[in-house]
């Protein structure tokens, strides 16, 4: 029998580029959902002209949109067995999703991070608030959890067993550390795979501005923060 396999897309005025991303999903994949997130521009027509399953969420965040498409695919007859999760913006690769997702049909892993590595991202296409967002974010977990991760890379694959079990909350920027977070206290087995990362097309909404680079490192740190003193 077949891995049914669905993508959870979170887009909020990605229309230059949501085609592209669509269109770059290997065949591997059951369904493409992309969730709207207040966009004003042409985001839900590309997305659907290019194939797309789209929803909308009206209240703004990456966690409110994520959640959305989650709950769309509890209502599905037929429930997949891995939800892969990537950015509308074009920056990561794709086509690279087949790599992302082969440790869990392979190794029999829970959770995969496709990590950003120095060597294959491109110059200039993470942020100084990004890098040093990860590297602390990552250093801490370490130090408290013994966590192997390098990487919050928002392209991630996750048995939709194992996503439905960490029963995710965030509703903003924190939606890829608590899924971490989780792992690492329940126990699950995870792993990265490094990936390719390019310059967006657009504007970043989040290290793209001096508020919402504090407001995701606040609430990235919160979240570990509390996970540390449970």
């Amino acid at each position: 029998m077949s891995t049914i396999i669905k993508v959870i897309i979170p887009a909020f005025n990605e229309a230059d580029s949501i085609a592209h991303v669509i269109n770059d999903i290997p065949k591997s994949v059951s369904e493409i959902i992309v969730v709207n997130n207040n966009s004003t521009d042409n985001t839900v027509k590309n997305a659907q002209n290019a194939g797309a399953t789209v929803l909308t969420e009206t209240r703004k965040g990456y966690g409110y949109a994520c959640i959305k498409g989650m709950n769309y695919v509890e209502e599905q007859s037929k429930q997949p067995d891995i939800i892969v999760f990537i950015d509308g913006d074009y920056s990561d690769y794709p086509e690279e999703l087949d790599k992302v997702v082969a440790p869990i049909l392979k190794e029999g892993m829970d959770l995969v991070i496709g990590s950003r590595t120095k060597e294959l991202r491109e110059s200039g296409s993470m942020t100084f608030p990004q890098i040093f967002g990860n590297e602390l974010a990552t250093f801490l977990m370490k130090l408290f959890f013994g966590a192997r991760f390098t990487d919050l890379g928002p392209f991630r694959a996750i048995k939709y067993e194992k996503l439905k079990e960490l029963q995710m909350e965030d509703k903003t920027y924190g939606w890829t550390v608590e899924m971490q977070l989780k792992v690492l206290r329940k126990k699950m087995a995870y792993t990265e795979v490094p990936v390719r990362y390019k310059k967006r097309i657009g504007v970043s909404k989040v290290s793209g501005t001096v508020k919402g680079a504090i407001f995701a490192g606040v609430k990235i740190l919160g979240w570990i923060f509390k996970y540390s003193i449970k």
